[in-house]
């Protein structure tokens, strides 16, 4: 990359996020549509049609490309490319070929996501992200999927957050061992319909033992080998939900354990990588009994949480520190009905990336979350990411202000944000 004016390199990729169960609508063979119309689910209402993106990718695309943006990230549907275990769809396939040829004519960088939380549902019952078998099986979907469309692939993410599961845990959500998985009446549910035991329940998003890292990391490792295979010269890597890991009085060791674990861990076996993706939000500050409530008379999001964008910053330099890779901001954004406070929001953490660069820190684009108000997994549609709007109704997409001004931001490679960027 050459000199800049600004602090962002030319070739930074500015751009939104999607993940395909969030907008694609109908994704019917996938363990999630699965866990959502139990009796039991921990969703809040199912995914249904989405934003039915999977129809309306090619307008959604121009849309990105007319704001400015110059990157569009993506996942690949494995349940739909593989709805039954060695049986692949040409047709999924050739679909995603299309998509990755729309991102192509209208100047977006493809940053595709390999595995975005959702599995097919055959894996599910096969044990999931607890069985050995699953690298192989996922290296094996990664073979296939690249020689149908790598060459169109402008940087390869292989597993999302793979994280996130023990980040919730240490929050109390989820994580539960395989013996006490008989007792959580959804696992059990879920288990009925696929006619295995409660303890072999392990779905990618809810799953934080031990074994469940295991396989993720060889997962990961034998997918990026598939992919290498075809493309000896795409970048990949992984994403990680990385909060940025606070404590507050009596919270040290508490937090420290949660950081190692959590962030540290898994940008260690990143160093492996190209790059590292980092998903962040704001921060997780823990007190000696567990997480620390939010401070009096801070604004939160529409989740309770705080709104904290210099949390995205921090992550960076750690990641950068214990990793030594490039980093690409995968994911970051907030929820508001409040465009305004989005706004806000964003000028703050992309302060926080000029930061970083302006320190030598080797930071590759940044990817707002999310490019639509979609699907939010188990808060179902009430929160709104979205730098687009989208009428539940008619499916009319409007851009907010937000959409416009980050579009400006790219069209200047950030030139737009000068004024603002030493602000963090």
């Amino acid at each position: 990359m050459t000199a800049s004016p600004t602090p962002f390199p030319d070739g930074f990729l500015w751009g939104a996020a999607t993940a395909a169960h969030q907008v694609e609508g109908n994704n019917v063979n996938s363990d999630a549509w699965l866990l959502e119309q139990l009796s039991h689910t921990p969703f809040t209402e199912p995914s249904g049609d989405a934003i039915d993106h999977y129809h309306r990718y090619r307008e959604d695309i121009a849309l990105l490309a007319s704001l400015g943006l110059t990157s569009y990230r993506f996942s690949l549907e494995w349940a739909r490319i593989e709805p039954e275990e060695g049986r692949f769809s040409s047709a999924a396939l050739d679909h995603y070929r299309r998509v990755l040829e729309t991102c192509r004519e209208y100047g977006l960088r493809a940053v595709v996501t390999y595995h975005h939380f959702t599995s097919p549902r055959w894996l599910l019952a096969a044990g999931g992200w607890e069985d050995p078998g699953t690298p192989e099986r996922f290296a094996r979907y990664c073979d296939v999927v690249t020689a149908h469309l790598g060459d169109l692939v402008d940087v390869a993410c292989t597993l999302n957050e793979p994280n996130l599961p023990l980040l919730l845990a240490a929050l109390g959500i989820g994580g539960e061992a395989p013996e006490r998985r008989a007792d959580v009446p959804v696992w059990a549910a879920a288990a009925e319909r696929l006619g295995i035991a409660p303890r072999r329940v392990a779905p990618f998003q809810f799953t934080a033992s031990e074994a469940g890292y295991e396989v993720k990391l060889a997962a990961h490792r034998r997918g990026t080998a598939a992919i290498k295979a075809h493309r000896p010269d795409l970048m990949v890597g992984w994403t990680l939900a990385n909060s940025d890991i606070q404590a507050a009085p009596g919270g040290a060791d508490r937090a420290e354990a949660v950081r190692r674990e959590v962030n540290e861990r898994y940008l260690l076996a990143s160093r492996e990588d190209d790059f590292v993706g980092i998903q962040t939000y704001g921060r997780t500050v823990f007190g000696p009994d567990g997480v620390a409530p939010v401070p009096a008379g801070a604004r939160t999001n529409q989740m309770g949480e705080e709104i904290y964008p210099e949390g995205l910053a921090a992550t960076i330099r750690e990641a950068a520190e214990i990793a030594g890779v490039p980093v690409v901001v995968t994911e970051n954004g907030l929820a508001t009905e409040d465009d305004s406070e989005r706004l806000a929001y964003l000028r703050t953490a992309i302060a926080g990336v000029a930061a970083c660069l302006a320190d030598g820190i080797n930071v590759r684009g940044y990817h707002a979350w999310s490019a639509f108000d979609n699907y939010e997994w188990v808060f179902g549609y009430r929160p709104k990411f979205g730098l687009i709007a989208v009428d539940r109704t008619t499916r009319t997409r409007t851009p907010k202000p937000s959409a416009h001004w980050l579009g400006e931001l790219a069209r200047t490679n950030g030139a737009s944000l000068a004024p603002h960027h030493r602000a963090a």
